[in-house]
């Protein structure tokens, strides 16, 4: 066949999917150019520990080779840390990954997603990437999913709902109580995602435990991650806990080699007893923080839900973009989701306080 003679001018009319050309933009936290404090993304504020470095340090000796497609030393890893067979694991490039897989393994063409509004702003992009088509309700006043509403947003087209517990932006969990609710009303053959990227952070003792819930309901599948408490953000490792055949199926659709070499071996590294044990006392530090922003932001007279991640919101409404500029001008870099609200991550303590002297600015 002879060759198209094309004009170099010509523009180029391959027709993009309708729902990839209607896609939101994901709008990652914003990063520093020169002096600022980043407190736009839910990253951990402490540097990666000793061990982990080391493991990193090693592995990097090894990346002529293609990792393990089945990161199968890591998913033991995980299954032996969390307590469930290594059938039950799946590993992918962060949780966000690994949740487009999720959808992937089950949603049809036209089929439908419940997830909350606001929360993790990649939900409308994975289900209609997936073909899906977005159901959201919207969380309460108080930041909270309302899964009574949720519940009642479900119907024959629906093939999966979206919990995300703590809720990002706005930070309150879900009670176990709700949960058992919402699970027995919803029907069996819908998938029930539990998103539980801050898990490590929460300390409410009614939030419900993912593993027994997981083990009681086979139409469950439970999201976490190595980037937050773990301080891996960078290198990207997710997993998701499911019934063997869902992860069997959501295995299938992982991109191969999905998990790197060097995140396979931090992820390891960072799951043995002297990394955690360094993790816990970062994570109650963090936790501390979190506390002494919330308690000053209310004491300056803000109205804050109550968080049990590793961030804090503001609703700020329309004032949301006009502040967050202010706040980028004077170094400190915020999360701003414009005509809701403000999140800010908890950072180090200048950072924090920083925030704090803004805020009471702002009042």
């Amino acid at each position: 066949m002879a060759p198209v003679d094309t004009p170099p001018d010509t523009p180029v009319t391959v027709p993009l999917r309708a729902a990839v050309a209607a896609l939101p933009a994901y709008v990652p936290g914003a990063r520093p150019s020169g002096r600022a404090y980043k407190l736009s993304s839910n990253e951990n504020p402490y540097p990666p520990l000793p061990s982990v470095l080391a493991a990193i340090q090693t592995a990097a000796a090894e990346v002529n080779r293609y990792p393990d497609m089945y990161a199968t030393e890591l998913v033991e890893t995980i299954a032996g840390y969390v307590g469930v067979g290594a059938d039950q694991v799946v590993v992918g490039n962060g949780s966000v990954a690994v949740l487009q897989h999720v959808l992937e393994a089950v949603v049809e063409p036209g089929d439908e997603v419940v997830f909350p509004w606001r929360s993790f702003e990649a939900y409308p992009i994975i289900t209609a990437v997936a073909g899906g088509t977005a159901v959201t309700v919207p969380v309460t006043s108080a930041g909270r999913l309302d899964l009574p509403a949720m519940a009642a947003a479900v119907t024959e087209r629906t093939r999966a709902v979206l919990v995300c517990t703590p809720n990002n932006p706005t930070g309150p969990v879900v009670h176990a109580d709700e949960l058992e609710t919402f699970l027995a009303t919803v029907r069996r053959d819908v998938l029930v995602v539990v998103d539980e990227a801050y898990l490590e952070f929460v300390r409410d003792p009614a939030s419900p435990d993912g593993l027994d819930v997981l083990r009681r309901h086979p139409n469950v599948v439970v999201l976490r991650t190595l980037s937050k408490a773990y301080g891996l953000a960078g290198l990207r490792v997710g997993y998701a806990l499911a019934a063997p055949r869902l992860a069997a199926g959501i295995r299938a659709t992982s991109t191969p080699f999905g998990v790197n070499h060097l995140a396979q071996r931090a992820g390891i590294a960072a799951l043995q007893p002297p990394a955690l044990a360094e993790m816990i006392e970062h994570v109650e530090a963090i936790v501390a923080e979190r506390t002494r922003v919330a308690d000053t932001l209310r004491e300056q007279g803000w109205d804050v839900p109550e968080t049990h991640a590793n961030f804090v919101w503001l609703g700020l409404g329309e004032r949301t973009a006009e502040l967050a500029a202010q706040a980028a001008a004077a170094g400190v870099l915020v999360r701003p989701f414009p005509g809701d609200g403000m999140r800010v991550s908890i950072g180090e303590v200048a950072a924090n306080d920083a925030f704090l002297a803004l805020a009471a600015g702002w009042r």
